[in-house]
């Protein structure tokens, strides 16, 4: 009841991403999961329910067996009140709601689950917040506090400095140098970009052009006229592919099914048949006759 009353209606700035739908996140032992390719599949699919730096609320908290479960925003599921369920029926035998449902709450929330090993121990409210860092921050004082705990440290300095790398994605632009206030979207062939345009003459202009969701080039034009193009990638946010590895086909099993009654050797035949010409199958071959039998039987 503690936990319940600590954490219920809670503010929390979040660290991880979480996918609208049914499948929320897993957390144990600090290892999350889904995995970070397969949340970015449930994101496509369904959409993000809360990013990295975005303020959110704990709206529900079930403890269960070995696990507690915390739900942000609403949950996944669309819930009504208890008068929206009532039924009042009309005099022609039909019923009709005693309140009708709210058709724009739609479920937009996520959940997480706080795994331990075989039950829910005694736990103390810091306690349970260290649990929860890889999700939650409560301790932050902004967005931008949240979401710099959640990049790796030369983006962190980046973006304190207010600085563009070629590699970050749009939301690390956005909280290094803001919203854009120019967009100019071209194409080159097959692949289109956006150039995102910051500052204007006197000033230094930066031309940050987008190819999907990451950088590719930063061109700076100086006061002086001095041009600066960047198109090395200075930071890599993606894991490298892990491939399986394919193993080579073994032997054939000893006891591989097959046709042959036990100690018979069936004679070789051809692993491909010879078709002719004209487009018609020969008459399969007859079976020679058994060891000691006439081969040229006289007809009674």
């Amino acid at each position: 009841m503690q936990i319940v009353r600590a954490f219920n209606a809670e503010l929390v700035y979040i660290r991880a991403p979480f996918p609208m739908g049914k499948v929320g996140l897993k957390l144990k032992n600090g290892v999350l999961s889904p995995s970070r390719e397969q949340l970015q599949q449930l994101i496509a699919m369904w959409g993000p329910a809360a990013k990295p730096g975005d303020q959110a609320r704990i709206s529900d908290i079930a403890i269960k067996d070995n696990y507690i479960h915390f739900e942000i925003n609403g949950g996944p599921v669309r819930k009504q009140k208890w008068y929206q369920r009532i039924q009042v029926q009309g005099a022609g035998g039909g019923t009709a709601p005693l309140a009708p449902s709210d058709s724009s709450a739609n479920a937009r929330g996520s959940f997480v689950d706080l795994y331990f090993d075989h039950y829910v121990p005694d736990i103390t409210g810091p306690q349970l917040k260290d649990l929860l860092r890889p999700v939650f921050d409560f301790d932050a004082k902004s967005a931008v506090e949240a979401y710099l705990e959640t990049v790796p440290p030369k983006v962190k300095d980046a973006i304190k400095n207010h600085q563009v790398l070629v590699g970050m994605n749009r939301e690390m632009v956005i909280y290094s140098k803001g919203r854009p206030p120019k967009k100019v979207r071209e194409k080159n062939g097959e692949t289109e970009y956006e150039d995102w345009i910051y500052g204007e003459p006197p000033h230094d202009v930066d031309f940050i052009r987008m190819i999907g969701d990451r950088v590719a080039r930063v061109e700076t034009m100086k006061v002086n006229g001095e041009k600066l193009v960047r198109t090395e990638k200075e930071v890599d946010l993606e894991p490298e592919p892990s491939v399986a590895k394919q193993e080579p086909p073994g032997p054939r099993p000893p006891d591989a099914p097959s046709l042959k009654r036990p100690g018979e050797d069936l004679p070789d035949t051809p692993d491909t048949v010879t078709v002719p010409t004209n487009g018609k199958i020969p008459p399969p071959i007859a079976p020679a006759p058994p060891p000691g039998k006439d081969q040229n039987p006289v007809p009674n």
